[in-house]
């Protein structure tokens, strides 16, 4: 005797690198994943160093951020064209967390948040996506936006504003009392680098307006900071050199380290006092809210670039694949310093403007950034504050989507300006996480009342009507629209429990009822109950066999001459005739 087998569906693994694979690839599809990881490349290494530094970790995590987990999620994630890294959306997300718990609480978050999102993959969540509406998505990404530019303003201005804290009014007044202390050097070099990055793809030259403007922006600086400086005494243009200092295997610097990603325990590493970090059920707790948020956040942003990507290249993503992608590149990254990581927008639309074919292209990517950290770190240090705080105005810019913005607040329904406002107003005064919890709330809110207006029951006259003519005289008609569920179903059944006391037998038409909920069938149970108490008989016509099922299971079984379900009203006129004869007799 055989045993029986039991085998579980699993999602996918690296299906978009075998989905590229199985549609033919040959050595001009690799030349152009090369040459389009050459141009992400070059454009992921100030991006990445600007994001870190705005999460409030020193440069090179950024970076590290973009080899682990760019390469990982590349080779394991269900997109073909999906570039991962460091993104903006995460940086209000990221910053408190740093904050409040140093780098290895971040690394620890960040790995929780990849199991999580490993999780949601296997557990086939991977069309989360839909169940997000419009408003909430674009009302947090507008106020995430606020909150990066309003951060960057201290160093596009050269304030002595310390250390920011967490909350944006608190940060506003600190950057309000601090702009007397206004380096106008540091602006102008800001100002400069913003100018040169705005104005450089007007030229049509095919290399990245990042790269040109921060290349510019260190030329300047190292200009101002080796003749002007020397001229006046305390004159100097702030670079990631003159800020950041690192040490690695006893080895100390400044800048970012020339070394490659190496192994370090996130739970190893100093809190936010510089004391070591307590490795602690009390911590995991503690994290388990901003890790559900990050994965939250993650698995939206890299699904919506995932769907922006197939809408430019005509092919299709497996969302399952591309959790568990995500997943593995956050567990992986954070063991080799790397923070968050989530499919980038603006770096996946260049990838395929460059030509990519598959993921290899992404993989390249990593491996560029690799060569820049190993082979050019010195030139990195010379990248100045200011211009990367031009970078991150104008990719805050990008991410708000002014124009769509204020399209949706001119043109959208009362319902959905409402919740785009307040997403946008908690994002920005209060937090993502709560933005995003009470604009779904109220999304679902507004879609519940919608769809209550929708589902009406109506009573059919019988003497007029003549679909139904011929039915007793004692017999009453009424017709549902619409699905029954928790916002309607007393609403809808509520007429039914008001009947003439003439009238012996109700036919309920549920022809147009596609499905019914918990509440529904409860609140049908008490119609039920009542009609038997009246010694009415009940007719339910056209339900569908999976909501007579969930009857059935609930416990409602027919009962001759008191409920029952007919395919079509003769059915439904024979047996009321009966039913009629029945209580003729009694």
């Amino acid at each position: 005797m055989s045993r029986p087998r039991f085998s579980v569906n699993l999602p996918g693994i690296s299906t978009g690198l075998r989905v590229a694979w199985r549609e033919g690839y040959g050595l001009a599809d690799l030349r152009k994943d090369v040459m389009a990881g050459l141009t992400i490349g070059t454009v992921a290494v100030p991006l990445s160093m600007a994001l870190a530094i705005a999460t409030g970790v020193p440069p090179q995590h950024g970076l590290y951020t973009a080899i682990v987990a760019g390469a990982i999620i590349a080779l394991t994630g269900g997109a073909r064209f999906n570039v991962s890294g460091p993104t903006a959306a995460f940086v209000v997300i990221l910053f408190p967390i740093v904050q409040q718990y140093g780098l290895g609480g971040l690394l620890i978050a960040s790995m929780m948040a990849g199991a999580i999102l490993v999780a949601l993959g296997l557990a086939r969540m991977g069309r989360l996506i839909q169940f997000v509406p419009y408003p909430v998505v674009l009302g947090f990404t507008a106020g995430i936006a606020v909150v990066i530019a309003v951060l960057q303003i201290p160093d596009f201005l050269g304030l002595e504003t310390g250390r920011l804290g967490q909350h944006f009014i608190d940060n506003v007044s600190i950057i309000i009392a601090s702009l007397p202390t206004l380096d106008p050097l540091e602006v102008s070099v800001g100002a400069f680098t913003l100018i040169v990055m705005l104005f450089w793809p007007r030229l049509h030259i095919p290399v990245p307006a990042p790269l040109v403007g921060l290349v510019v922006g260190a030329l300047a600086a190292y200009g101002i900071n080796h003749w002007l400086a020397g001229q006046e005494a305390g004159v100097a243009v702030e670079t990631i050199a003159s800020r950041f200092t690192w040490e690695v295997s006893g080895e100390t610097g400044s800048g970012i380290p020339p070394v490659p990603p190496l192994f370090m325990a996130p739970w190893l590493l100093p809190g936010p006092g510089g004391e070591p970090l307590q490795l602690s059920f009390e911590l995991v707790r503690a994290l388990l809210g901003p890790a559900l948020a990050i994965a939250m956040l993650g698995a939206i942003e890299s699904l919506l670039c995932a769907v922006v990507a197939d809408g430019l290249t005509k092919t299709r993503h497996d969302p399952n694949a591309e959790l568990v992608g995500q997943g593995l590149g956050n567990i992986a990254a954070p063991l080799f310093g790397g923070i968050t990581a989530t499919a980038a927008i603006a770096r996946t639309a260049t990838n395929i403007r460059s030509g990519a074919r598959s993921p290899v292209a992404a993989v390249v990517h990593a491996l560029v950034v690799l060569l820049a950290v190993v082979a050019l770190s010195g030139l990195l240090g010379l990248v100045p504050m200011a211009a990367l705080a031009a970078l991150l105005f104008i990719i805050a810019w990008n991410m708000s989507e002014a124009r769509h913005f204020l399209h949706t607040l001119r043109s959208a329904p009362p319902g959905d300006v409402a919740i785009l406002v307040i997403c946008f107003g908690l994002t920005v005064f209060f937090d993502m996480v709560l933005a995003v919890a009470v604009g779904i709330g109220l999304a679902a809110a507004l879609f519940i009342r919608r769809m209550s207006l929708l589902t009406q029951t109506d009573k059919v006259e019988t003497e007029n009507h003549p679909t139904v003519k011929g039915l007793p005289a004692d017999t009453a008609v009424y017709d549902i629209n619409g699905p029954l569920f928790f916002g309607v179903a007393e609403k809808a059944l509520s007429s039914l429990h008001v009947v003439d006391q003439k009238v012996r037998t109700v036919i309920v038409d549920m022809h147009d009822v596609p499905s019914m909920d918990g509440t529904a069938i409860v609140a049908l149970q008490s119609l039920i109950t009542e009609m038997k108490r009246k010694r009415v008989g009940l007719i339910f016509l056209g339900m569908r066999t999976r909501i007579i099922v969930k009857l059935r299971r609930a416990g409602v079984k027919k009962v001759a001459g008191s409920l029952t379900y007919c395919r079509n009203l003769e059915q439904a006129k024979i047996v009321a005739l009966r039913w009629q004869k029945v209580q003729a007799g009694h």
